[in-house]
């Protein structure tokens, strides 16, 4: 979740990159939204994601309003450059630009240092008409020539090329190998669903989770919205474990390509020895690579959540680091930001009733991106 306050220390010794000319074409913005061939377009260039398309997008605009410009470079019909970003206009939190809300990882698509120049200062340029307060990328530091990140966490991407037996075997024996195999024993059964039931089923198991965790979760129309924008088109599932006919155990993915990624999990901690979670992760690492995808991503880690970290490494993934970058247009500078994944939060949403969470869930979450 982002964070309740932030902490800035502003590097004014990084400037934004200098102006250049585009090799090709020009920048534009576009409203995906509004281009019928965006998808197919999407294609075209360089390694999209799930994230760039405008199935996330409208999941965005339809769930809190956010207006997406993306800034692009095309030749020939062709993608050549692409900073996808989403304005948030909040009364309680201002008006920025992030490239984009709620996004795990969503690297800008240039080819070179040179065309992201030119895109970040057409981005610039809108961003002082609009008078943002800062501009947010989650990903793609390496444009940024030597800019500090604002915040950083773990990655963690399972390549799915080797067989079913070896991908198993590449599994931590002394935890995930052997909780799956409990699972499975135990008599827990899984399976795979686009429907708004399951979606249903998967929110009420979040809200246990979040409360757990001491997080409001985000509103249920957040998760319909996914349900009529990625689930229903065929984009990913939800993967949902029963006990002897009850949910424990959920997951959503989502898929693009030949690539998929494991947004969301819940679970019912009063089943917890059942490590139904394990079994659920198994199943849909078997889907995936049974339907020729190549990768499956983890998301996002919190550098101080070593639980979870673990947990992901114990599927024989491979780690790198995502690092986000934020330039303050009033300073001039690029900043960082505290993590406040914990906190003193976390306590209070912990005691707080679960209805009265939810509610609180149903207005931050807008202004908090």
């Amino acid at each position: 979740m982002p964070a309740f306050s932030e902490i800035h220390s502003v590097a004014t010794d990084v400037l934004p990159p200098a102006e250049i000319r585009p090799h090709s074409g020009t920048v534009q913005r576009t409203n995906p939204l509004e281009d019928p061939g965006w998808d197919a377009m999407l294609m075209t260039g360089s390694s999209p994601c799930f994230f760039h398309s405008a199935a996330w997008a409208k999941v965005l605009q339809s769930t809190y309003g956010y207006i997406p410009i993306y800034f692009t470079v095309r030749e020939s019909g062709r993608l050549q450059s692409l900073l996808p970003v989403m304005e948030v206009n909040s009364w309680l939190t201002g008006r920025r630009g992030i490239s984009l809300p709620f996004t795990d990882d969503c690297e800008p698509l240039c080819s070179d240092a040179a065309s992201f120049r030119c895109v970040f200062q057409e981005v610039m340029r809108y961003a002082e008409a609009r008078d943002w307060k800062y501009l947010e990328c989650r990903g793609g530091k390496g444009f940024f020539d030597g800019a500090p990140a604002s915040t950083s966490f773990y990655g963690h991407r399972l390549s799915l090329a080797d067989k079913e037996e070896v991908l198993f075997a590449n599994i931590d024996g002394g935890s995930c190998r052997s909780a799956v195999r409990k699972a499975a024993k135990s008599g827990v059964s899984v399976e795979f669903s686009r429907s708004l039931d399951a979606v249903r089923i998967f929110y009420a198991l979040q809200c246990k989770t979040r409360r757990k965790h001491g997080l409001p979760p985000q509103p249920f129309r957040f998760f319909q919205s996914i349900h009529d924008h990625v689930l229903s088109q065929n984009r990913g599932f939800v993967v949902l474990a029963r006990y002897q006919q009850a949910p424990v155990a959920a997951a959503v993915f989502f898929h693009w390509g030949k690539k998929a990624i494991y947004k969301y999990g819940a679970s019912d901690e009063r089943y917890q020895q059942l490590r139904a979670n394990n079994l659920v992760m198994w199943e849909a690492i078997k889907w995936y690579a049974q339907h020729g995808f190549e990768e499956l991503d983890f998301g996002r880690t919190s550098l101080g959540n070593e639980g979870l970290r673990r947990f992901k490494l114990g599927w024989g993934t491979e780690e790198h680091q995502i690092d986000y970058v934020r330039y303050d247009r009033r300073t001039g500078g690029f900043v960082t930001v505290k993590d406040e994944a914990s906190g003193w939060h976390n306590r209070v949403f912990h005691t707080l009733p679960g209805f009265l969470s939810r509610q609180i869930g149903n207005v931050l979450y807008k202004h908090v991106a």
